[in-house]
């Protein structure tokens, strides 16, 4: 009897504080959104829309070009020593242009077998990047 006791009067103190710190909710559907900030490089350039308009049974492109883009950049970042925000996050053009030309019509088993040796080259330059770019504050 005492713990149930006990823990009637713990559940009617908490109530209180339960209530104050509940969130507000309301009627208002207005988007509020703020622009995405990131640690480093908020100027990056905005993805091709197609990117996020892209039916999820074919989110596999996205992913390749996501990881082309990554790989062109790095490439970059080690060719010149330069980890600038230009350089790390360019234009999507290039990237995109790639993409259309050497995966945009082939099977999502190509782009699986694409994305496996994009990583793997990209995983390869990880070191020397994260290197020139921590030396510059920019990782």
């Amino acid at each position: 009897m005492r713990k149930i006791t006990l823990a009637a009067a713990v559940t009617l103190l908490a109530a209180p504080l339960a209530a104050q710190t509940a969130p507000q909710v309301t009627n208002d559907l207005t988007v509020t959104m703020t622009p995405q900030q990131y640690r480093i490089c908020n100027d990056r350039p905005a993805r091709p829309t197609w990117m996020d308009e892209v039916h999820p049974r074919e989110a596999y492109k996205t992913l390749t070009l996501m990881d082309l883009y990554e790989l062109r950049a790095w490439e970059q970042i080690v060719e010149t020593g330069n980890c600038g925000c230009e350089i790390r996050f360019p234009e999507w053009e290039d990237a995109s242009e790639e993409f259309n030309e050497r995966y945009l019509l082939v099977s999502a088993a190509e782009h699986t077998a694409a994305q496996r040796d994009v990583r793997q080259k990209r995983n390869d330059l990880r070191h020397a990047v994260q290197d020139i770019c921590g030396a510059q504050g920019n990782w």
